[in-house]
């Protein structure tokens, strides 16, 4: 990899970079050879070495995006999406994303939590939104994707959330308790608000 090609990996529009996507972009055959090559690049200070696999173009880069680079398949989801859109009041630390495993990486003084959930519900776009560079989840979807995880959650204002979408993506879970809890949970934030 030459110092131009450098320059157009650097300009791509992700701030964060996996080993695979510079190799295919790099045009390089010998994995060894880029490796060599990045680790001399992160050694002059022209890449930032996340984590093993993982580089960005500087340390300001967008963490959600990291998230969804650890393990792929993945969207952010959760607590993470609930908190953003004022379902849930409690402030995290942590980024949640949904995966094909669940487990809890600390990277670079971050925190992410990783949780799994089913292939055929995790690689279904449905209740996602493209946000440049990764994946995340609508407030609804993550609504969901917590019943899905969780029998009993405290959400703490379910005004910004959408029924009819909700209702919309049930299907996706293929889950009668889901169904149940829904109904229950709607009803009663129908009744505290009368």
């Amino acid at each position: 990899m030459e110092q131009k090609d450098l320059l157009n990996i650097l300009r791509s529009k992700s701030s964060v970079l996996s080993f695979k996507e510079i190799l295919i972009a790099s045009g390089i055959q010998k994995p060894s050879l880029l490796k060599r090559r990045l680790n001399y690049y992160v050694k002059k200070g022209e890449l930032y070495s996340i984590r093993r696999g993982l580089y960005a173009k500087d340390r300001n880069y967008d963490r959600l995006e990291c998230a969804t680079k650890i393990f792929t398949p993945a969207y952010v989801s959760f607590e993470t999406i609930l908190a953003e859109a004022g379902v849930v009041f409690q402030h995290y630390n942590k980024i949640f994303v949904a995966t094909y495993q669940t487990k809890e990486i600390e990277c670079d003084n971050q925190i992410y939590s990783f949780k799994k959930i089913k292939d055929d519900i995790l690689t279904n776009t449905a209740g996602l939104e493209n946000r440049g560079n990764y994946f995340a989840a609508t407030k609804e979807r993550a609504f969901l994707d917590v019943l899905y995880l969780n029998k009993d959650y405290y959400f703490d204002n379910l005004a910004p959330l959408d029924l009819k979408k909700i209702q919309d993506l049930l299907h996706l879970y293929n889950n009668k308790r889901m169904v149940k809890q829904v109904k229950k949970y709607f009803d009663n934030f129908k009744s505290e608000l009368v």
